[in-house]
């Protein structure tokens, strides 16, 4: 049977899979069962049993004590433009955040920066990615993924933090959001050739890509490909994995994870 992958359905995610949908390489495209979720979803789906491999929030990688494919991910080295807390009263007086759901390493990271850069600790809970509804009852709004690029951060009327550009601040080190995760079992070296495999094909047709979102999600070629290319890092290295480990640290001491290390075949 063909492992069972659970892949974002986000922008952020489409290069990481498109050899698997694109490739003109047989294998590669029938290696594995792809669908799609939010990452929260593909976490839930890993720990339920229903995914053997996931894109998984790194925060999800360690509470579950799942091993990790290295080599790929979806990282940022500076602003990462689509994971924004959008605030209506100053930074350190934020009492209550609405979240978006799709992404818990992101919810977490809020918490870290918060927490150690600016005093605060909301109280966090989880609503729909609408701005307006979220901040009628919020004091901020945490909004990831393909909703934030469909917001300008320069005109919004709010304080704004980029939370991959405040990490990167904060430590001098990348951010890493998501990691090819599973049980220990599958982490093979034929699998982890094939994820290198498939991101390097993507990375090779970026523009394409870019050039088909507008009609897939409403987000202009431009700034698709400005952000595939400027935002986010899908080739992980060592400081990658550095700044993840940092990551994990600052998270247990707010939530008291496991921080398992990368299991190569």
């Amino acid at each position: 049977m063909r492992p069972r992958v659970c892949a974002v359905s986000y922008l952020n995610t489409a290069p990481l899979v498109w050899g698997f949908e694109r490739s003109p390489d047989a294998v590669l495209r029938s290696m594995f069962d792809l669908h799609y979720a939010l990452p929260s979803k593909c976490a839930d789906e890993l720990a339920a049993g229903a995914a053997d491999i996931g894109i998984v929030p790194v925060i999800e990688m360690a509470r579950q004590k799942l091993a990790y494919f290295p080599g790929t991910g979806i990282a940022c080295h500076g602003p990462v433009r689509t994971i924004l807390l959008i605030s209506k009263v100053p930074i350190p007086q934020i009492r209550t955040l609405a979240a978006d759901a799709g992404s818990r390493s992101s919810v977490m990271l809020a918490r870290v920066i918060l927490a150690e850069k600016y005093g605060a600790d909301p109280k966090i809970f989880s609503r729909p990615a609408d701005l307006a509804a979220m901040l009628g009852e919020a004091d901020a709004a945490l909004i990831i993924g393909d909703p934030a690029l469909h917001l300008d951060p320069a005109t919004l009327p709010f304080e704004t933090l980029d939370l991959g550009g405040e990490w990167n601040a904060m430590t001098g080190l990348p951010m890493v959001f998501a990691v090819w995760a599973g049980r220990k079992e599958v982490i093979q070296e034929r699998y982890a050739q094939a994820f290198a495999a498939s991101c390097r094909y993507g990375l090779e047709h970026v523009r394409e890509i870019a050039r088909e979102q507008p009609a897939v999600r409403g987000v202009p070629e431009p700034l698709a490909l400005e952000y595939l290319t400027r935002h986010i890092v899908f080739e992980l290295g060592e400081r990658d994995y550095q700044g993840m480990k940092l990551y994990l640290k600052s998270a247990l001491r707010l939530d008291r994870v496991m921080i398992p290390g990368a299991v190569s075949a």
